[in-house]
């Protein structure tokens, strides 16, 4: 039987991973490519304005609380790794901290960053749009499929350890 701590953490995770997986999949299917269809420098304007933007508690709070409750989820699984449920609890956490979090830290953030430096009226500025676009959208995208990912194993998790009991 699966603790009630670890039952609400689990699907805490799995709602947190589907609420990000649907946030990243609304800018590759739509937002970057609307984006990309504006001239240059008003697509980089309105791309710098939501960089700022997203950095709100609500965003935060889901993405870094999702990634804090996958680090314990992952923990507290390791410790009871014979319970049903507990490999696929550490697989979907693993995937949300590499494949989102960290993504997010070491490609988007980076990306995002040398966009915030440069003026949408720049000369520059239309060869870096160009170059920004399918970077930043292939690197959401992989965040995107790691959260969705993330969200069906602590899905399965739950059916599995629901089956158990």
């Amino acid at each position: 039987m699966i603790p009630r701590a670890l039952l609400l953490l689990t699907v805490g995770s799995t709602l947190g991973c589907g609420l990000i997986a649907g946030a990243f999949f609304a800018f590759s299917s739509f937002v970057m490519p609307a984006l990309a269809k504006l001239p240059p420098a008003q697509g980089i304007a309105a791309m710098q304005s939501i960089n700022v933007v997203v950095l709100n508690r609500s965003f935060l709070g889901v993405f870094v609380g999702t990634a804090g409750a996958c680090l314990i989820l992952a923990v507290v699984s390791l410790f009871s790794w014979s319970e049903a449920g507990s490999r696929l609890r550490v697989a979907g956490s693993a995937l949300y901290i590499t494949g989102t979090f960290l993504v997010t830290m070491a490609r988007n953030v980076p990306l995002n960053d040398a966009l915030a430096r440069v003026s949408p009226a720049a000369a520059e500025a239309a060869e870096t749009w160009s170059r920004y676009v399918p970077a930043w959208t292939a690197w959401n995208t992989v965040r995107t499929l790691a959260a969705l990912a993330s969200a069906a194993l602590f899905t399965l998790a739950l059916v599995q350890s629901a089956r158990a009991d």
